[in-house]
C-alpha cells in the first residue's frame, strides 16, 4: 500500500509565501515524476508543476517564476515552494506521483488528499 500525504497549507496574505511537502510512503520500488495539481472551488484540476526523477520541473504559465518545485529522492518527498501568493492561487493543492511498488509490474499514478491554500487579506 502507498501513501502521498501533503501538508504545509495554510491561510496566507496576498505577496506571502507558503511551501508545500508531500511525502510518499510504502512498499515502494521507485518514483519516476512528481508533480503538484490544484483545483480551485468550481473549476476543474489543473497542473501546477512537474519534475522528473532527473530534477527537471515544468510549470504552468500561471505560476512560472513565483513557484519552484523540488524532490528529495531519499526521503520519497516533492516540494512546492510558491512565492508572491495572489488571491487566483486558492485552491486545493494535490500531490501526484507515479510509483513503482513492489511486487507490482510496473509504474502506477498516486495521489495525496490535497492541502487547502487560501491566499486573502
Amino acid at each position: 500500500q502507498v501513501q502521498l500525504v501533503e501538508s504545509g497549507g495554510g491561510l496566507v496574505q496576498p505577496g506571502g509565501s507558503l511551501r508545500l511537502s508531500c511525502a510518499a510512503s510504502g512498499t515502494i520500488f521507485s518514483i519516476n515524476d512528481m508533480g503538484w495539481y490544484r483545483q480551485a472551488p468550481g473549476k476543474e484540476r489543473e497542473l501546477v508543476a512537474t519534475i522528473t526523477s532527473g530534477g527537471k520541473g515544468n510549470y504552468a504559465d500561471s505560476v512560472k517564476g513565483r513557484f519552484t518545485i523540488s524532490r528529495d529522492t531519499a526521503k520519497k518527498t516533492v516540494y512546492l515552494q510558491m512565492n508572491t501568493l495572489k488571491p487566483e492561487d486558492t485552491a486545493v493543492y494535490y500531490c501526484n506521483a507515479y510509483i513503482y511498488v513492489v511486487g507490482t509490474s510496473g509504474y502506477a499514478s498516486y495521489w495525496g488528499k490535497g492541502t487547502l491554500v487560501t491566499v486573502s487579506s
